[in-house]
Order: C-alpha cells, then sequence, then structure tokens
C-alpha cells in the first residue's frame, strides 16, 4: 500500500472540519461471523451507507487503524462492484478481526476531520457484543453522522 494514503488517513485524525450540520451518512454494525471454509470465528463491523443505490452495487473502501483497543476507520471513497443484476443496496464494506475479547472503542473518521465513536464490549463465550456507548468527541467543529448499532441477525457461529 503507497504511503501517501497512509498519511492521508492519519492526516484525516487531525484536520478540523468545516461547520456543517449534522446528517447521518454512515451505520457502523458489529457482529460475530463464522466462516466455514477456513474454519475460523471473527469479529466484524460493517461500514455501509444510508444512501441506497440502485443502478451499480458499491463497496467502500477503508484505511484501518488499530492501536491496542482502538480502532480507527477512514471511508476513503466508493468502489464499484460488478454484479449481473442491480440491486437497490447501500454501498457497504466489512472488516474482520480475529481476536477482538473485551472492550475497544471504534471511531469512523470521515476525510474531513470529523470523528463519531462507539465503545463495545466483545465476549465470545458468551457470544455477545455490547454497544455501551456512543457519541461524537469534543472537537471543533465536530457532526453526527454515523451510528453504531450490534446486528444480532448477522450473527453466524460453528454449528456442532
Amino acid at each position: 500500500m503507497p504511503k501517501t494514503r497512509k498519511k492521508k488517513a492519519f492526516t484525516a485524525l487531525k484536520t478540523i472540519p468545516l461547520k456543517k450540520p449534522d446528517k447521518l451518512e454512515y451505520i457502523c454494525k458489529a457482529f460475530y461471523k463464522y466462516d466455514p471454509t477456513i474454519k475460523k470465528q471473527y469479529s466484524v463491523f460493517a461500514l455501509e451507507t444510508i444512501v441506497e443505490f440502485s443502478t451499480f452495487s458499491y463497496e467502500i473502501t477503508v484505511e484501518t487503524i488499530r492501536e491496542k483497543n482502538e480502532i480507527y476507520f477512514i471511508p476513503m471513497g466508493l468502489r464499484a462492484k460488478t454484479n449481473v443484476v442491480p440491486l437497490i443496496q447501500p454501498a457497504r464494506t466489512e472488516i474482520f478481526f480475529e481476536d477482538l475479547v473485551g472492550d475497544y472503542i471504534v471511531n469512523v473518521v470521515k476525510q474531513d476531520g470529523a470523528i463519531n465513536t462507539g465503545e463495545f464490549h466483545f465476549n465470545i463465550y458468551k457470544k455477545e457484543i455490547l454497544l455501551t456507548k456512543q457519541y461524537k468527541l469534543k472537537k471543533k467543529n465536530n457532526r453526527l453522522f454515523c451510528k453504531f448499532e450490534i446486528a444480532e441477525e448477522n450473527f453466524s457461529f460453528l454449528e456442532k
């Protein structure tokens, strides 16, 4: 991956956003997903747009930065996916983690510098994820653009 792109992701963390009203643009969903082909259990964050697209299916390109128990997702843009039949659906991407246990702070950072945060508690042994808190950081001109939720309907585990 080019270094300039990583630099751009870090720049978004320090940027002061322009003053804009709150407008919900993204949903960040957390869930467990089992991949039977490689026999691995994952903790997954799905980032999807509120806007639905009808002509093309899009994937959100996301830069991910992980520092201990803090994770940053920086949406970088949309990329068209190849699909035979057009569907009305939001742009979406899934980010997989193998080792999330305990408390994590998840930040979704727009390129203009706005940051929204969700705090999650992962307990794979109880097969549960809790959203303990969601907020926008105290930062000049920060605004609400992302909501966080648990997508229990997407949970999948190894069938015994």
